[in-house]
Formats: structure tokens, C-alpha cells, sequence
């Protein structure tokens, strides 16, 4: 190997050993690449970047039932009824009682209005409501449970589903492969931009990690904060780092 590619790899490997080790020195937020040369600092400044498609492999998934009743007990007695004929339904998709987080029973009171429309100190009946949290490595049971869980309203059960969020547990492997990627990126771009100038590469200047952004699959969609898409299954994530090179 030539001295000028030992150097680029040595370049290279300094730079992807500052962004995973967090050694940040500036941010720098964009989504195309913008490449210069200063010639008077004989400096070039880069951006390079890395793409992945990624599928969610954890889901959290909420809902609520809310049983109603004229009196407080009756109310109570139809939602510990209404609790059991959740877990069987879920048991029987799946998910074992374990896995359902349940939480503590809200209860509101319900007042008679009059003839205005204000309530009065007249209890007309009582609302409680409970609601479960399920975890699951499962993504597509989860999501379709989420679809399917609102015919539990043919049982007679007041059920509500959320929609899940899902998550990428690797994500911070994944964003140290990536800083090196577009580490790469950005050298190779660095070269380009040097060799048409006549110029060679040298030693690193300075290095600033973006942000990152985690989208649907197939947005567009950037933030100077970053995105953290948990909608979608399908998710594409994109690193952002910026350098700067000295030139000779």
C-alpha cells in the first residue's frame, strides 16, 4: 500500500473511532451532501452518510376497557367480568396473563344534569375504567391484535385500542456500523472533490456527528432533532456525519 493509502485508512480509522466514541465536536444537521474546499486553510469539509432498512422487532401495544353502571358495585362487577373476558381473548391469540400489564381501576362520577344541561349533586351512575400494556418481541401479533381486539365489543365490552408503537432494539449497534459507513462515504467524497481540484486528501481537521433520523420507510421526512419514527414496522434509518480533511 502507497503512503497516501495508508494515510486514508489511517484518516478513516480515526474518524470512525471519534463519532462511536462520542468525541463530538460539533453538530451538523442536513440531509444532502455539501462538499468545499477552503484553500486559504488548504481544508476540505465533507458530509457522508449511511442508509439501512430496518424492521421493528419490539412492540408495545396499549388499550382500555370502561364498564358503566347506576351503582358503584354493579360498575365493578362489570369490569372485573369485562377483565376476565379480555385475558381469555388474549390468552387464547397468544399472549399469556403474564405478559399483560394491567393497570389500577379509575372510577368517575357520573352527575344528573338539569334542565340546562348542568350537572347537579344528583349521581346518576359511575364510570370505571382499566387498561392493559402488552410488550412482545411478537411484532405481527401484536399488530394484529390490535386490529382485531375491538370485537370484543360483540361480547359487550366498551374497548378501546391504541395504535402500537414499534421499536428497533439493535439501534445502538447499528448506529456504530453506520457512523463507520459513512465515514467511508465521506472520505470517498472528500477524494473525489480533492482530486478534481488537483489536491490530495491529508489528516483529519475535525469530525461532528448529525443527528439521526429514523423514518418510515420511504419518507423524506428530517428534523434538526432527529426523527424517531414508532408508527410504522418498517423503518429507515439515516446517519449524518460531517469532516473536515486537510489538503495538500
Amino acid at each position: 500500500m502507497n503512503g497516501a493509502g495508508q494515510g486514508g485508512a489511517r484518516g478513516a480509522a480515526l474518524l470512525g473511532a471519534m463519532l462511536a466514541a462520542g468525541m463530538v465536536v460539533s453538530t451538523f444537521v442536513g440531509s444532502r451532501s455539501i462538499e468545499g474546499i477552503n484553500r486559504a486553510k488548504r481544508t476540505i469539509r465533507v458530509k457522508g452518510s449511511s442508509e439501512k432498512a430496518i424492521v421493528s422487532d419490539w412492540a408495545v401495544w396499549d388499550a382500555r376497557f370502561t364498564a358503566r353502571a347506576a351503582a358503584l358495585a354493579g360498575a365493578y362487577g362489570k369490569i372485573r367480568r369485562d377483565l376476565e373476558t379480555v385475558l381469555a381473548y388474549l390468552e387464547r391469540n397468544g399472549v399469556d396473563r403474564g405478559a399483560v400489564a394491567l393497570s389500577s381501576i379509575t372510577t368517575s362520577v357520573q352527575y344528573k344534569p338539569n334542565e340546562k344541561g348542568n350537572p347537579t349533586n344528583v349521581i346518576e351512575g359511575y364510570v370505571l375504567e382499566q387498561s392493559i400494556q402488552i410488550k412482545s418481541g411478537d411484532v405481527p401479533l401484536v399488530a394484529r391484535l390490535a386490529r382485531e381486539s375491538t370485537g370484543l365489543i360483540q361480547d359487550g365490552i366498551e374497548f378501546s385500542s391504541s395504535p402500537p408503537s414499534y421499536y428497533y432494539t439493535r439501534l445502538n449497534e447499528l448506529k456504530i456500523a453506520m457512523l463507520g459507513e459513512a465515514t467511508r462515504d465521506a472520505r470517498a467524497r472528500a477524494a473525489q472533490l480533492a482530486g478534481n481540484s488537483g489536491c490530495e486528501v491529508g489528516a483529519l481537521r475535525s469530525a461532528s456527528q448529525g443527528v439521526f433520523q429514523i423514518t418510515p420507510e420511504y419518507s423524506t421526512e428530517v428534523s434538526d432533532y432527529g426523527v424517531y419514527d414508532t408508527g410504522s414496522v418498517r423503518k429507515c434509518v439515516k446517519a449524518l456525519v460531517a469532516v473536515e480533511f486537510s489538503i495538500r
